[in-house]
């Protein structure tokens, strides 16, 4: 098996040799071998591949210098002595006829390297077999751009859009304009040199000099959304989403990875979100998923749906009566597996609304522990459910902003309470209820006493840092310098609103409307403050703002049965 991963590879050079290829898409769960022996800046999907290779994963590989961090690959691989067979392919970043005739060289090299290598000989029938004639399916679809991405993400996508979904990345969308019963009449050279042509002819990726023909792929009619695919430190593709999230109309999600797997669990989120903002949150025939029995307890009159928000930090459970109004609510810490805490605080709830939980005929189930309650009937992301939610409470509200345990959610909303937009922070902890939990330990305080504590300070003193770690260690030497604690509280919350205040800036102001602040942290009234002069605009704050999401997976569930009666 010989291992490529880049587009412009010459695959079907290696069918001439009998052999199969594969693209190169390890996701690893962390960089422990590769870290040993490589820049700590080098990008994670160079990474990857070198971790892949320590492995013993990867016998065979073929690069191209794209871009300086598969130079810097190659060189590490090479040192390592685990490939059998390596080779650095030279890619022009042109599509001239000069161009092209450098890369048919590069082919014929590649070629009489591999049979050198192999003992092979070439079987040029083999070669002309690889290419088929493929058919164009003119269908609405959605559009993975970007940067590559691994086959976990790619599945991930796939399982969770309904539409068909089509890899335009820099490894997918590999389509050669080639008649083979012409190349079948050539000569040697003039059938590399039609090949070298049909590879550099492809959609351009963002790396060549030339990629303006890339607008194509924005304007096609049948692209109805994009999902954009970035890699810490590439910078390339970065470029390419700054210049193009201004102009394009369909809707757009922007997913950055390390090239890990470590962040599948937020990722699966924001992937589902967007499935969800774009074919909605509900089936298409109301009455699926109701049955007969529950549809006879429904119209018996005596009936209630839940909803139950599975965070990290808190589970909430909100518990809606027939008539859509809040019958009783209930949070407690998250604390023995999702599944345990969900089960207690519905409980709690029922016991608190005075109803048995035969009564409750339907449950959402929303959160990052979503996927590991038994007890729901279905699952909508926290996204969809607090822009649900928020609009309930407040039907002015267009922003929400969720400071949640371990995320920060930007919601752009409608004023029908559908998600049209939203952003969330990486996984970094900065800014969330995490690191305020953190800060509030170093400094001693209950996290309500930190609060109000903030509202007191007289000097402005800056916390340079948002990582959670490093700004622990700035915090204990401003204690050691005596700087008083309001001061320091107050730092730390200018900090945390600047962060979110980015977050939603980066949004727009398209969408004019209240804001509305949810999740735990809507009870510090330093952060509050703090963000308020941030924004430039007063926050909404209500009693029930922690219990948002759990609001509005519940609002879901009697959604589902009202249409079913």
């Amino acid at each position: 098996m010989i291992h490529y991963v880049c587009k412009y590879t010459p695959l079907e050079l290696f069918k001439g040799f009998g052999e199969e290829c594969a693209v190169l898409e390890e996701m690893p769960e962390n960089f422990e071998l590769s870290d040993q022996i490589a820049h700590a800046n080098l990008c994670g999907f160079g990474k990857s591949v070198i971790q892949a290779v320590l492995e013993g994963k990867v016998e065979q590989l073929v690069l191209v210098n794209c871009c300086d961090s598969m130079r810097r690959v190659y060189d590490i691989v090479e040192s390592t002595g685990k490939c059998k067979f390596l080779y650095m392919l030279d890619m022009p970043h042109e599509d001239n006829d000069c161009e092209k005739v450098k890369l048919a060289q590069g082919i014929h090299r590649l070629k009489k390297a591999y049979e050198k290598f192999s003992g092979k000989t070439f079987d040029r029938s083999g070669f002309l077999n690889a290419f088929s004639h493929e058919t164009v399916d003119n269908q609405p679809y959605i559009g993975v751009l970007g940067v590559r991405v691994s086959g976990i993400l790619e599945k991930m996508i796939r399982d969770n859009i309904r539409m068909d979904v089509e890899n335009l990345t820099c490894t997918g969308g590999r389509r050669l304009a080639v008649i083979r019963e012409e190349l079948e009449k050539m000569e040697d050279d003039a059938m590399f040199l039609a090949y070298a042509d049909a590879l550099l002819s492809q959609m351009p990726c963002f790396r060549m000099n030339n990629s303006t023909r890339r607008n194509r792929l924005y304007l096609d009619p049948n692209l109805k959304g994009i999902i954009y695919h970035t890699i810490k430190f590439c910078d390339y593709y970065g470029f390419e989403y700054a210049s193009i999230k201004r102009d394009i109309k369909v809707p757009l999600l922007k997913i950055e990875t390390d090239f890990t797997s470590q962040s599948a669990g937020q990722l699966l989120t924001r992937v589902q979100a967007f499935a969800e903002t774009l074919e909605g949150s509900e089936d298409m025939d109301p009455s699926k998923g109701i049955s007969e029995e529950i549809r006879k307890k429904m119209e018996s009159g005596v009936y209630y749906v839940a909803g139950i928000d599975s965070g990290s930090t808190s589970t909430d459970v909100v518990i809606l009566d027939k008539d859509g109004k809040i019958k009783s609510t209930m949070i407690i810490p998250t604390g023995g597996g999702a599944m345990m805490s969900a089960e207690k605080s519905l409980e709690m709830a029922v016991e608190k609304a005075g109803i048995r939980k035969e009564d409750i005929v339907r449950i959402v189930t929303t959160g990052y522990g979503r996927a590991y309650i038994d007890s729901g009937d279905d699952s909508i992301t926290e996204i969809t459910c607090h822009a649900k939610g928020a609009h309930y409470l407040n039907p002015n509200v267009r922003t929400v902003i969720d400071i949640g345990g371990q995320d920060i959610k930007a919601i752009s909303i409608d004023e029908n309470g559908a998600v049209k937009n939203f952003l969330m922070n990486d996984k970094c902890a900065a800014g969330t209820g995490r690191f305020l939990e953190m800060m509030a330990r170093t400094l001693g305080l209950s996290l309500e006493e930190m609060s109000t504590r903030g509202l007191e300070w007289k000097e402005n003193v800056v916390i340079s840092s948002m990582c959670t770690v490093f700004a622990e260690s700035e915090v204990v030497s401003l204690v050691a310098q005596n700087k008083d604690v309001a001061d320091i509280i107050h730092g730390l919350n200018v900090s945390v609103a600047s962060k979110v205040g980015a977050l939603a800036a980066r949004l727009g102001k398209k969408n004019p409307g209240e804001y509305m602040m949810t999740g735990g942290v809507a009870r510090n009234k330093g952060i509050i403050q703090a963000l308020e002069e941030k924004l430039g605009a007063k926050l909404y704050i209500c009693d029930e703002a922690q219990l948002c999401g759990a609001l509005g997976a519940a609002l879901f569930a009697y959604e589902k049965c009202n249409a079913a009666l």
